[in-house]
């Protein structure tokens, strides 16, 4: 697999730190804020590109009474944008998990550790390997890099592999090119880019001209995460 172009793109537009884009997102369901995530996005040493680069984020999604649940997933990409290696803690009802992942030959293990318990699964590789998750927005811009080019190239096909599902799915990614939309309801020309298949369903990712994530978008769960200016 080659670098893509639009992670180079981000490599050019870094800042001397290595940090290529950092954000939060607030996520919504029609008007009702039901999650908030930020992320970090770097190369894995700074100052050289090929070293490939790191993604930590931290998404909080509100339950009821006081439950809170807190996705933290550390991925590392190899210079090439494959996954490297994956570090992945899940707080939810109560309990604390810890997933790794791992590629190897023609396959990708994942392990789940709980407290006196451990399971481990392997999944059938591909020839692109993402990661997804559909609580950590974030997580979909580093699928973004395996879009096509332009609109006037074939769509692409990659295989997600889903931590917390402990399964995996075929994408497809379209580039639907610049298009008017919304973001926190000002107006604005983004790069459009649809991720069809998978549990879930249709994802809409919207960058800007840097290439830096600014939406994303899940119809069939009537969701969407924003970028928070500044």
């Amino acid at each position: 697999m080659i670098v893509l172009p639009l992670a180079a793109a981000l490599a050019l537009t870094q800042v001397p730190s290595g940090v290529i884009d950092e954000g939060v997102l607030v996520v919504r369901r029609d008007s009702q804020q039901v999650a908030r995530e930020s992320f970090r996005l770097q190369q894995r040493r700074p100052g050289d590109p090929a070293s490939g680069w790191l993604l930590t984020a931290t998404a909080r999604w509100p339950g009821p009474g006081s439950r809170t649940t807190v996705l933290t997933p550390v991925l590392e990409l190899a210079g090439d944008s494959a996954p490297a290696a994956l570090a992945y803690d899940v707080i939810a009802d109560g309990r604390s998990e810890r997933i790794t992942g791992q590629p190897g030959p023609g396959r990708f293990t994942l392990r789940h550790l709980l407290p006196g318990v451990e399971r481990a699964r392997e999944l059938p590789g591909g020839p692109r390997i993402v990661i997804a998750d559909d609580s950590v927005y974030s997580l979909f811009l580093l699928v973004a890099w395996h879009a096509p080019r332009s609109p006037d190239s074939a769509p692409t096909r990659v295989t997600a592999i889903l931590p917390r599902r402990a399964s995996r799915a075929t994408l497809t990614l379209t580039d639907l090119g610049i298009a008017a939309t919304t973001v926190n309801r000002d107006p604005a020309m983004l790069r459009h880019i649809l991720i069809a298949g998978g549990p879930m369903g249709p994802v809409h990712v919207w960058l800007d001209r840097d290439g830096r994530l600014m939406k994303v978008e899940m119809p069939d769960g009537g969701l969407r995460a924003e970028r928070l200016p500044g």
